[in-house]
């Protein structure tokens, strides 16, 4: 199974590349879209959403992951297998909290094809390896490193990481990891937490912890980000609730 998390949007070309070449060479594997709205041009903060979706994916599964600013420059391509699992994509820090994450990872760059598009790594260089990981187990001319960008990245992160189309605000803070008391704040006001939307009145602002694990800002029936005037790449504070 291919799995596909792109900041390539749902409009254009792009996507249906992708599948084309995985479908060519691999078609008796069905492709799922995980998404393809991640924080555009932010490898880092979709990196954080993409290790909280990673928890969900079962061994066997091929990510292509793309969110390439850098696409055409030096930057490397990898190839991880983390947990049983393979993830495909560049070395900007994209996949590092997932790698970091892995209790069992090893991590490779992969040659770069000869001939192919300066702009469209995840067609011409990420959905090939893909397909011939998803056939063979491993990429010819592979070489393993351990000095994968974002190697040092901490395991959460208090910036948002993404909004989704109901203008809910996503951290890449784990819930667990949120000390007892403490609760996201914004212009110097903590928000306070509830279980699920309908536990306050519609209208109102809240944080809980989301079906990734993650601290999320939302109000019920609204939306949380033109309120607040947040974006992605902002830094939320955690404070203690008086």
């Amino acid at each position: 199974m291919f799995l596909l998390f792109t900041d390539f949007g749902w409009q254009g070309p792009y996507v249906g590349q992708v599948k084309a070449v995985l479908a060519a060479r691999c078609p008796t594997q069905p492709i799922i879209d995980l998404m393809h709205d991640a924080a555009v041009f932010r490898p880092r903060e979709a990196g954080y959403l993409l290790a909280a979706i990673a928890h969900w994916i079962k061994p066997a599964a091929v990510v292509v992951a793309v969110v390439d600013p850098g696409v055409g420059t030096e930057r490397r391509a990898i190839a991880a297998a983390l947990d049983g699992r393979w993830f495909v994509g560049p070395d900007n820090g994209l996949l590092a909290p997932t790698i970091n994450a892995a209790a069992d990872r090893r991590v490779f760059a992969l040659p770069m094809p000869e001939g192919v598009s300066a702009s469209f790594h995840g067609r011409d260089v990420f959905a090939p390896a893909a397909a011939e990981l998803a056939v063979c187990g491993r990429i010819a001319d592979q070489r393993e490193i351990v000095d994968w960008v974002g190697r040092d990245l901490p395991a959460d992160t208090d910036q948002i990481v993404y909004i989704d189309g109901y203008g809910n605000v996503l951290t890449g803070r784990r819930a667990a990891t949120l000390p007892s008391g403490m609760s996201p704040a914004v212009a110097g006001q903590p928000i306070a937490g509830a279980r699920t939307f309908a536990d306050v009145a519609p209208g109102d602002a809240f944080w809980y912890r989301n079906s990734l694990g993650l601290v999320e800002i939302a109000v019920n029936q609204g939306n949380a980000a033109r309120r607040f005037g947040l974006e992605v790449g902002d830094w939320l504070r955690f404070q203690a609730i008086t």
